[in-house]
Parts: structure tokens; sequence; C-alpha cells
């Protein structure tokens, strides 16, 4: 980890390289001012910073100003200005941004509930190598919501997803073997991925992994 005055020089660096117009450089810098890391916590300015690499074409930042938005992180909460950002985000290959686009369209959330534009954007976040959207995919194929339900999609899905260091699609896994859906019963793969999920900081794997060990 990073110490205080390291995080300091880092923020001096990325503001320079900010202000040269590197939209990398703005983006790390916003996310500090996000988390208050080598600088004041701040998240109007953080905004700020990623509406310049938004409006430079940046899709990370739009991404990150649709979280603001999403959040209500320094902005009045607005899930319309979110899906907004969102999908100019996703429609610049950020994978992340159509994963969350996808949950938007999937709670109705500031644009209206449609499960098969959710499920196209999962598709697009789990293809780009965005794990948590392989795991909301495989939970759709689980659901059948906007597919047919296929449970050993659903596996498979989530294997990728937790393979790719996702917590909830490890947890997903552990009770797919502990319950046996879709794939056979088994008390010893339950635990191995009710574990990984706890090693990935799942609270729901810690306590599985617990009950099933006693």
């Amino acid at each position: 980890a990073l110490k205080n005055n390291d995080s300091a020089k880092g923020a001096q660096l990325f503001q320079k390289a900010c202000d040269g117009g590197n939209n990398y450089g703005c983006n790390i810098l916003g996310s500090m001012y996000i988390y208050g890391m080598g600088v004041k916590k701040d998240a109007k300015r953080a905004i700020g910073l990623f509406k310049k690499s938004c409006d430079s074409g940046n899709a990370t930042g739009c991404g990150y100003l649709g979280e603001t938005y999403s959040y209500g992180e320094g902005v009045k909460q607005d899930h319309i200005k979110a899906v907004e950002f969102y999908k100019k985000a996703c429609d610049g290959e950020d994978f992340a941004s159509c994963n969350s686009l996808g949950t938007k369209y999937s709670e109705g959330e500031g644009i209206g509930q449609d499960y098969f534009k959710a499920v196209a954007l999962f598709k697009k976040a789990c293809g780009g190598g965005y794990a948590l959207g392989c795991s909301n995919l495989g939970g759709r194929y689980f659901g059948g919501e906007g597919v047919k339900q296929d449970y050993f999609k659903a596996v498979a899905l989530f294997k990728q997803a937790c393979d790719g260091e996702d917590s909830k699609g490890c947890a997903n896994l552990g009770i797919i073997y502990e319950h046996g859906v879709g794939t056979k019963k088994d008390t010893n793969m339950a635990l191995e991925y009710y574990g990984k999920a706890c090693d990935l900081e799942e609270q729901l794997g810690c306590e599985s992994y617990a009950r099933l060990k006693n």
C-alpha cells in the first residue's frame, strides 16, 4: 500500500498528467479525491476531473461519472443521469459500465425495466473480461430472466466469474454445489467455493463456510 507521502506525490504527478491532457491521469486523480488518498476527500473536485476526461472522449471517465450520479457522490443522486453516462461509457467499451447499465435495466432504475437489454449488456461486459458481468449473466440464466432458464450455463458463467476473482460468482457456486442445482451435490466443492468467496471478502461465503464446516 502507498504511504501517505507517496500518495501525495502520486497526486501531484497525476495532476500534472491531467493538466497535460492525459485522461488516465484525470481518472486516477479523481478516484484519489473520491477516497481521500494522498489528497483531502473532495467529491466535487473528483466530478470535475471525471467530466474533463469524459468530455475528451474517455469512456472510463464517463463510467466514473455514472457511478457518482448512481450513488450520489458529490452530486444529487440521479439514476437517469447515471444511465446516460453509463451508456456513453459502455458504447466506448468500458465493460464495467456495460455491467452497471445492465443492472439499471434489470432493476428498472433510471430507465424502463428490460431483462432482454440487461442480458445483452451483461453478455457484453462478460465478453469484455469483466467478471461481475459474467456473474450477473449467470444469475439471469439461473432465474430465466430475459433468457431461457439454463442451470448448466449458469454454472459455467459463475465459474468464469469466480476464476476472474468475483466473490459473488464464487458464493453462487457454493450455493449450487451445496444444494446440487444444475450440478451434482458436492459438499467439498461447496466449501471450496464458499472459502474462496470469503477470501474475496464476501460475507455470505464466510458464513456459509462456517455453517458447513460445523
